[in-house]
């Protein structure tokens, strides 16, 4: 197995009496789409700023690629890519030169023009970049993140402001990304994102992890899945029982309306179907229900506002 791409150990971060980051300790693994994931102030930027070496850890340890952010910043810095939640650029300088000058740091970088086509971006090269909508703006800030071919790209809410068309195209390039051997961390709040693009989710609140694993694992995790289905009232809930394989339970919560639940897989649903085709039973309404990640994000961090 390669060497995470990402190790932070312990990390401690205040700003005063707040503690934002509190012995936060994760590994993001090379060649994978990591998201992190958190309510506002649950620690996230601050992680991925020290990670990205603009803060220096005031207890623990964060190592890039093997290297130190801080003191090995002039090693990495062509090897990490880094899209900033907001700016990245100077508001004067125009959407075309921002990227032509990002892409003349680097000694091998994208061709500018393609990259340019496509996010969208070619409309807008003349316009300073105060003067850019929102969402050309976060594909500016994508853009010049991954020009210079970067081993690591750190992504801080990449999606933020784009309309269903750019979002797809970023969602595509997250993925090109990975697939060319890249590692992407991304920060979102929109779980159907996370839930899309990431290999691994870790899941950030009070500056700690609370849990971290593919969307697969942290969502089968807990509550079972569940298989909801309609027919005639008072069916024979001890035979279907009996019938259906071990693990699984099933009730008739209201008059005519039954809840399986158990480990759900297309063995289940045959079983299911054909207990009932043998007893002439007529169920209707039959719907597979699973949490969602975001279930399992409110399920962990609670479902109170945060300011």
């Amino acid at each position: 197995m390669p060497s995470p791409a990402v190790v932070v150990d312990g990390l401690v971060m205040r700003y005063g009496d707040v503690t934002a980051v509190d012995g936060l300790s994760t590994e993001i693994a090379t060649g994978q789409v990591t998201a992190v994931v958190g309510p506002n102030g649950a620690g996230k930027s601050t992680t991925l700023e020290t990670c990205e070496g603009y803060r220096r850890p005031q207890a623990g340890t964060v190592r890039v690629l093997g290297l130190d952010p801080v003191s090995d910043a002039t090693g990495l810095r062509s090897r990490v890519g880094v899209m900033l939640q907001s700016g990245g650029a100077w508001s004067g300088c125009r959407a075309g030169e921002a990227l032509r000058h990002a892409a003349a740091l680097h000694a091998h970088p994208l061709d500018v023009d393609a990259l340019v086509e496509r996010l969208g971006l070619g409309g807008c090269g003349a316009t300073s970049y105060r003067r850019l909508s929102g969402g050309q703006q976060q594909r500016l800030g994508l853009a010049m993140a991954i020009i210079g071919r970067p081993e690591l790209v750190f992504l801080d809410e990449p999606t933020a402001g784009l309309d269903p068309q750019a979002r797809r195209v970023t969602w595509d390039l997250v993925r090109e990304l990975r697939d060319s051997g890249v590692t992407v961390v991304v920060t979102t709040h929109l779980m159907d994102e996370a839930e899309q693009l990431a290999d691994r989710v870790v899941v950030i609140d009070h500056g700690r992890v609370l849990a971290a694993g593919s969307p697969r694992e942290l969502t089968s995790t807990g509550a079972e899945n569940t298989v909801r289905f309609g027919a005639a009232t008072g069916l024979d809930m001890h035979d279907l029982r009996a019938a259906l394989p071990a693990g699984c339970a099933v009730e008739e919560v209201s008059a005519g309306a039954y809840l399986v639940t158990g480990p759900v897989d297309p063995a289940l649903i045959a079983t299911l179907t054909a207990w009932c085709a043998a007893r002439g039973v007529l169920a209707h309404s039959l719907a597979v229900e699973r949490r969602s990640l975001e279930d399992v994000f409110l399920e962990l961090t609670g479902t109170q506002l945060r300011s």
